[in-house]
């Protein structure tokens, strides 16, 4: 008997345990679970209220520090030209009389702002003094804007530039003008690079906990930023969901948003949670954005530690539970385990079996009721076992009453049928034929020979040579047995071999002409053994042939008439000792 039905019923078995077990499991922690995860949920509002709170904060207060920023060089330049009125340098900052003490006032100027790096004042001419350390003839990109804050200045209009990027550290820094006028008319321009370093200082102190805070301009481009990669200028458009955003809005709109959006992450499938303010600056067309990862929120908030006290906790209680469990399960399983050991005895059909089980009135009734029906099952299975065998008998009973018919109406083959079974049989055992492969080829070689019941018998009893007419008779012989126990169900399988022991592997035979592998195992194992008897028992057109002449004569026809495998498995058969001519009327 295979031991796999007794792995099935362990399994049953232990799977009841795991059936309670589970049951307290889910009861006990289930509802801590499910609080947890309520917890959480609500702590990741909370966590996400929070910060949108903290980031419009930061970004208000930001952009009203930076347009204060703005404001108070203005208000600067501005009272620096109030002072060209009142002398009357405004007429002509470029007056040779007037450009020491200009140039002395200028030179004040910065050395009192140490945020200006530079101050110049042109006439309508574009020529005039300047004063500070930076050499901004020098710089392509000052240059650029103070041109440009010259044509604005022409138009009457104060003027704030771009960022620029300073120098090899890329020291970021503006250009901020105001026009110079007497009566109305043009008469120049004063124009401050102004470092923001103070501001981006103040950038950096409200970038803390993974927050990242930086201004951008209308068209997306870094005004100051707390990374020094981020130079002033770079576009941020393609990278920052919050930019694109701001530069879809009218540069006129003053508002402060929240966004939530997503970035790439590590890989493609894992995308970074993200929460983003902004606060627009419309009198500059700058915006002031905040942003963070919501994992580094959490982190910082200490989700992750709240999640891990809330494992160990339920992980506690669920331990806990499965102890006690398992205790209680017990008194449970180990009265169905002894039923389960008697239903696997009952499986290896061992029904004397009887279980003894202690426990509840209802396992205790369920034993009793097994018990009695084990005993049921043990005197039926004798009954039916004794039947089988009884029906067995008469089936091969009458296979042999029915082949010894056949071989009655030819009385040089008397026993014919029965010597090709047992031949058969030997060859299918060298063959490790299956249990039940043999006892169809037993059944298929004793009725092998059953359609010679409907040959005519002068043709059959013939002690002479055949005809060719009549041997076209004689072969009609495997269709007609075929077509005689087509009707028997239980010898469907057996047909193969009475219709087709005469086909050849080289296609020459009868009566269908099939060759090699489309002839069944069966009809070759028939075939071979048929041929056998046929040569060493006497007939009337030939006398029986020794054993090694029988045997050389089948071998020269292996591969054209025969199986090789077939006939080398009954070579083996007769070196052996297991087939001898002697023991060849044994009945089978």
């Amino acid at each position: 008997m295979s031991t796999r039905p007794e792995h099935n019923w362990d399994f049953r078995r232990w799977r009841i345990l795991w059936i309670v077990l589970g049951a307290l499991l889910l009861v006990s922690a289930t509802p801590l679970w499910l609080y947890h995860r309520q917890v959480l949920r609500l702590s990741e509002q909370k966590l996400q209220d929070t910060e949108r709170l903290q980031q419009s904060e930061i970004t208000r207060s930001l952009a009203s520090e930076t347009l204060q920023f703005e404001q108070n060089f203005r208000e600067q330049l501005l009272s620096e030209r109030q002072v060209f009125a009142l002398t009357g340098w405004i007429q002509d900052v470029d007056d040779a009389k007037q450009a020491p003490q200009l140039a002395r006032l200028l030179q004040s100027f910065v050395e009192n702002n140490p945020n200006i790096l530079y101050v110049t004042a042109v006439n309508q001419q574009a020529k005039g003094q300047s004063a500070g350390s930076f050499a901004a003839d020098l710089d392509p990109f000052v240059q650029v804007a103070l041109k440009r804050a010259f044509t604005a200045s022409i138009q009457g209009l104060n003027f704030v530039s771009e960022p620029i990027a300073l120098g090899k550290d890329n020291r970021p820094a503006l250009i901020v003008s105001v026009p110079l006028s007497q009566d109305g008319q043009f008469t120049g321009m004063l124009a401050a690079v102004v470092s923001i370093d103070s501001l981006l200082e103040r950038i950096r102190d409200a970038s803390v906990r993974d927050r990242v805070v930086f201004i951008v301009d209308g068209h997306g481009h870094i005004v100051a930023h707390p990374d020094s990669q981020m130079v002033p200028g770079r576009d941020l458009t393609s990278s920052s969901p919050v930019v694109t955003h701001l530069k879809e809005l009218p540069q006129e709109l003053r508002a402060t948003e929240t966004m939530h959006f997503n970035v790439p992450g590590a890989t493609p499938r894992h995308p970074v949670e993200m929460i983003g303010t902004y606060s627009t600056i419309p009198e500059l067309h700058w915006s002031v954005i905040a942003q963070r990862s919501m994992d580094d929120a959490r982190s910082d908030a200490g989700v992750s530690e709240l999640t891990s006290a809330a494992l160990r906790f339920v992980l506690g209680v669920s331990l806990i539970a499965l102890l006690f469990g398992y205790l209680f399960a017990l008194r449970i399983t180990r009265p169905i385990s002894s039923l389960a050991k008697s239903v696997r005895a009952m499986s290896r059909a061992e029904f004397h079996e009887r279980v003894e089980v202690e426990g509840a009135a209802e396992i205790a009734e369920l034993a009793e009721q097994f018990n009695t029906m084990a005993g049921d099952i043990e005197r039926y299975i004798e009954r039916l076992k004794q039947a089988a065998e009884e029906n067995r008998e008469l089936f091969l009973g009458s296979i042999r009453m029915i082949a010894a018919a056949v071989d009655e109406k030819d009385p040089y083959t008397r026993g014919h049928s029965g010597r090709v079974a047992k031949y058969s049989m030997l060859i299918g055992e060298g063959m490790s034929l299956p249990a039940d492969e043999l006892d169809r080829l037993k059944i298929s070689a004793l009725l092998h020979d059953v359609g010679k019941i409907g040959v005519d018998d002068r043709v059959l009893k013939k002690p002479g040579k055949l005809t060719d007419e009549e041997f076209d008779l004689m072969k009609q012989h495997p269709t007609k047995g075929a077509n005689i126990m087509r009707p028997v169900t239980q010898l469907k399988e057996m047909l193969p071999g009475i219709e087709l022991h005469h086909e050849r592997m080289d296609g020459a035979g009868y009566p269908f002409g099939l060759t090699a592998e489309k002839i069944p195992m069966m009809a070759r194992i028939i075939a071979v053994a048929d041929t056998f008897d046929a040569m060493t028992t006497n007939r009337p057109y030939q006398t029986a042939m020794e054993v090694e002449f029988a045997v050389e004569r089948i071998k020269s026809l292996s591969m054209s008439k025969f199986d090789p495998d077939v006939v080398k498995a009954l070579v083996t058969a007769i070196e052996s000792g297991k087939l001898r001519l002697s023991a060849t009327l044994v009945e089978v």
